[in-house]
């Protein structure tokens, strides 16, 4: 069963004119399998999931399954608040080539932790394909509690790791404490302490824009090069933590690609553009980064 690992990026889905820009897609795809990343999440929160119909979730799976495997793990988004709808997700991402699976507890309904386990005890029943746990209780209003997670990674083989989104390197290292599931980053400024507690790579959404430097920092990590780690956090954080915090990721993220010219600012509703004045501090930001 496939271990997912090292520096996978979060893609954002490219819109023009309120459709998949498949074009602008290909290019990103292309320049994070130049810059050798391990895996990429297709349809996760950085791809904007929750509005991408089934017809337009397909186009997309397939076109990075098409041009990233053999080369990068290609993951595929089944998060949904109907354990019904993540299980046609996983069997539409089974389809178009999906190699492995992020799933998100389900949000809006808060179901408590028998509900939890009960949820992704369907899911892994219903697949082969390995599945990682995605724990982002900002997003989802329930937070899957230790006890949860090591009992799904100890019944079934095919939940694999977790991405860790809870803004708690505390919380990542009591987990590792209880439980032997290997940890992903899920927040781009806390890489580094998340990989020094015991994680094993990261989900980032900063690859998009500059893939090279994330991979550095995470191939720094797991061969033990403390200062090259410290090093490229330095330069990766400003830019980390305003991707995250000007706005709602994407909305940020959307707009620097847009700065580089490397897909169209277009958000789904109810996101919308960045504001003049968060726009003007990530353009200072982006002028002066060294980046890559």
């Amino acid at each position: 069963m496939i271990t997912p690992q090292g520096t996978i990026t979060s893609l954002v889905t490219p819109f023009r004119e309120n459709a998949v820009d498949l074009e602008a897609l290909e290019r990103l795809i292309e320049q994070q399998l130049e810059a050798g990343v391990d895996g990429l999440v297709a349809c996760g929160t950085t791809g904007e999931a929750p509005t991408l119909a089934p017809a337009e979730h397909r186009p997309v799976v397939s076109l990075v399954a098409k041009l990233a495997k053999r080369k990068a793990l290609v993951i595929a988004g089944a998060g949904a608040n109907s354990t019904r709808e993540a299980l046609d997700l996983i069997h539409l991402n089974e389809d178009c080539g999906a190699e492995a699976l992020l799933i998100v507890a389900p949000y809006y309904n808060r179901p408590s932790q028998d509900g939890l386990y009960r949820h992704y005890a369907t899911l892994a029943e219903a697949t082969e394909l390995p599945i990682i746990l995605y724990n982002i209780p900002v997003r989802c209003g329930v937070e899957i509690a230790i006890p949860t997670i090591k009992k799904l990674f100890e019944t079934y083989d095919n939940i694999v790791a977790i991405k860790h989104a809870t803004g708690s390197v505390l919380g990542a290292a009591d987990l590792l404490a209880a439980c032997e599931i290997p940890l992903l980053s899920g927040d781009d400024p806390l890489n580094l302490p998340l990989m020094s507690v015991g994680g094993v790579g990261v989900i980032s959404s900063v690859a998009n824009l500059f893939p090279k430097s994330v991979k550095r920092l995470v191939d720094a990590a797991r061969s033990g090069d403390p200062a090259a780690v410290r090093e490229t956090h330095k330069h990766l954080y400003p830019i980390s933590q305003a991707l995250l915090t000007l706005e709602t990721n994407p909305i940020p993220l959307k707009a620097a690609l847009a700065m580089r010219g490397l897909c169209a600012e277009d958000l789904r509703l109810p996101l919308c553009p960045l504001a003049e004045e968060p726009r003007r501090r990530l353009a200072q930001l982006l002028e002066g980064c060294t980046l890559d």
